[in-house]
């Protein structure tokens, strides 16, 4: 198993993403973000246990800086949570697994 399990996506990408998938994580990320790097496996972690469920995704913000900006987001990490196309939850910061967790049983 490679040690980045989770797909980054582009923003050409993440409309179809939302519109395909019933739910949707997004990790948006930085590869000079320290914090980032501590959810990360996280992330793989969550997208191994819901993987039937959930579609987890990772954007990088230096690339898609105006999907970063479409939401609001002035930090990261920052987890988005998206049911149907639309934006559940946010998570911002270093949380733990169960938080993110948490966020995902609310949605089904």
């Amino acid at each position: 198993m490679s040690t980045d399990t989770v797909a980054y996506v582009e923003e050409s990408e993440f409309d179809t993403l939302l519109s395909e998938e019933k739910v949707v994580v997004v990790d948006f990320t930085a590869t000079w973000c320290g914090p980032c790097r501590l959810i990360s496996p996280l992330m793989d972690k969550l997208a191994e246990e819901y993987k039937d469920r959930v579609k987890v995704v990772k954007v990088d913000v230096d690339n898609n800086k105006p999907i970063f900006k479409k939401f609001g987001l002035r930090n990261i990490p920052a987890v988005l949570f998206f049911k149907d196309g639309e934006l559940a939850e946010t998570i911002v910061g270093v949380s733990p697994y169960e938080q993110f967790t948490e966020a995902i049983e609310k949605l089904f």
